[in-house]
């Protein structure tokens, strides 16, 4: 089994939280995948975002405004 670290970005109206999670490698089933606690962040997370609670998304993820811009 490999590890690997990965940047998973959860977008949530005008916001984008940048979330570290591990990405499991195996030789069996569908691989990779995340752990069941990786999982339950972004879910989190994403309720977090969804709820304009920036304080409790930034405690495990960087946070960002999206900006729209005009061409």
């Amino acid at each position: 089994m490999r590890r690997r670290h990965y940047s998973k970005l959860v977008h949530e109206g005008d916001y984008v939280a940048e979330v570290d999670v591990e990405l499991i490698y195996t030789d069996e089933g569908w691989s990779p995948y995340i752990s069941l606690d990786d999982a339950q962040k972004l879910d989190d997370i994403r309720d977090a975002l969804r709820k304009g609670d920036l304080k409790q998304a930034a405690k495990h993820a960087r946070v960002y405004t999206l900006t729209p811009i005009a061409l």
